[in-house]
């Protein structure tokens, strides 16, 4: 699995996705908690499969693919 996801597209995944999975609680909503914690395992693990299956990076050290400017 190549890694993706680039430095800062990881942190604001991960922040975002803990945000997402906060509002679910408060808001007992379990889409928001099941989006969050897609979101933090994509910034923690550093693939995103949407970039893989379009062919995209975000990850500038990774030559074998598209970069997204």
């Amino acid at each position: 699995m190549n890694k993706n996801v680039g430095d800062t597209d990881a942190f604001i995944r991960i922040a975002g996705g803990i945000f997402l999975v906060g509002l679910g609680i408060v808001k007992r909503s379990r889409i928001a908690m099941f989006l969050g914690s897609l979101k933090v395992a994509e910034g923690v693990t550093r693939f995103c499969p949407m970039l893989y299956l379009m062919k995209l990076s975000t990850n500038t050290t990774n030559p074998g693919l598209k970069r997204v400017k």
